[in-house]
């Protein structure tokens, strides 16, 4: 069964830094771009990152540039999200998905699958 699982949210001061964990199970992830969304509350999912396959381009939306990093781990099937500096506003559920390329580059516009449970963010002022 191809299956994504994403972990490592939590409660945090702003200012604060998490890890994001996006294990696979059933394929290769490097093979796949892949993105992380969040969705807060009352509002809709959005795209936050993503990493094309083969350690190709990654992408980042303009709220979190220089503060996130998307990166993998292939020997562990995973990808991870680096999160610093976080402020409020990036509190929600935290989802990773597959997503669409165009010319071997991530496109976060382009989610591919289902959607699995996600991780919760929570950033305190």
């Amino acid at each position: 069964q191809l299956q994504l699982v994403e972990s490592g949210g939590g409660l945090v001061q702003s200012g604060g830094s998490l890890r994001l964990s996006c294990a696979a199970s059933g394929f290769t992830l490097e093979h796949f771009a892949i993105g992380w969304f969040r969705q807060a509350p009352g509002k809709e999912r959005e795209g936050v990152s993503c990493i094309s396959s083969s350690d190709g381009p990654t992408n980042y939306v303009d709220s979190v540039k220089g503060r996130f990093t998307i990166s993998r781990d292939n020997a562990k099937n995973t990808v991870y999200l680096q999160m610093n500096m976080l402020k409020p506003e990036d509190t929600g559920i935290y989802y990773c998905l597959g997503v669409g390329s165009v010319q071997e580059a991530c496109v976060m516009q382009l989610p591919l699958g289902s959607w699995g449970q996600g991780t919760q963010v929570t950033v305190s002022s």
